[in-house]
């Protein structure tokens, strides 16, 4: 499938518009056959929708409480399911945001990956830098912030827990990102951080945010939150999600980034000097 961009004038300047999507999944813990499979089946939704970036929530492969078998069902990067989501990168030519259980290049070391790929391979990943909770005693942390481009498109990656970080987001808009997004296993007892902190991440950066979030229960005691949401630089919430499995799908013009940050010049004004001297 050709990227689906819209040009519209206005003002004299050329819009890009992109068709992108959310994915919220319950995942079955384990079963990695069946929740890619699910995953393709929302994708599917999704394209047929005309969306062009679809991003998977957290650990959508194996579920997120799989910390007794971690190791067992972390994969290296290239591996199985970021193959398996090639296939269809390429077969529809868009671009697909993922995240896994990674293993490290140190037996035993492992990684909360996120992961973008695309029609001509993995353009680039991200190993979560702030731990949730007894993640600290499951995963490494990962060192490095990046942004990572497609086309005029230049992503940020943070994980979950990370929405409520906004030094990450800052950093990653720094460097030029205009889309922050967050693969998500976000719990339903904390919706007032998440409904909070994806706006606020929006607001201040002047950024587009697409938050991807887990549905579902396991083991009797994790209860995921959904809602997952794409939200516009004015902090407006575009969809968001509202059953077990959904795909959900807006449209962001990378114009309004530009437009928004120059109406309320929130980096601008930002005293790089005092907050952010090595810059």
């Amino acid at each position: 499938m050709l990227a689906v961009i819209d040009f519209i004038k206005k003002w004299g300047v050329i819009m890009l518009k992109h068709v992108v999507a959310a994915i919220q999944m319950n995942c079955e813990l384990g079963n990695k056959e069946g929740n890619l499979l699910k995953a393709q089946t929302l994708i599917k939704q999704a394209l047929e929708q005309q969306a062009t970036l679809i991003v998977l929530p957290e650990l959508f492969n194996t579920g997120y409480r799989v910390e007794d078998q971690d190791w067992q069902y972390a994969e290296t990067i290239p591996g199985e399911t970021t193959s398996y989501l090639q296939r269809i990168a390429t077969q529809h030519d868009i671009t697909i945001i993922g995240c896994i259980l990674e293993r490290g290049e140190i037996e035993g070391m492992i990684f909360d990956t996120a992961f973008v790929i695309a029609k001509n391979g993995i353009l680039g990943k991200y190993r979560k830098t702030h731990l949730w909770d007894q993640e600290n005693l499951r995963f490494t942390r990962g060192d490095t912030l990046s942004v990572i481009q497609k086309g005029d498109l230049k992503m940020g990656l943070q994980i979950c827990y990370e929405i409520g970080f906004p030094e990450g987001a800052r950093l990653l808009t720094l460097q030029g990102a205009n889309l922050l997004i967050y693969p998500s296993a976000f719990s339903e007892k904390r919706y007032y951080v998440w409904d909070t902190a994806s706006k606020a991440r929006a607001i201040e950066n002047g950024c587009f945010v697409i938050a991807a979030n887990r549905s579902g229960i396991e083991k009797q005691s994790t209860n995921f939150g959904g809602k997952s949401r794409i939200i516009d630089p004015q902090g407006n919430v575009l969809i968001e999600a509202t059953k077990e499995d959904e795909c959900i799908v807006a449209t962001i013009d990378i114009q309004q980034v530009i437009q928004q940050r120059r109406e309320v010049p929130y980096l601008r004004d930002l005293n790089k000097v005092l907050f952010y001297p090595s810059l």
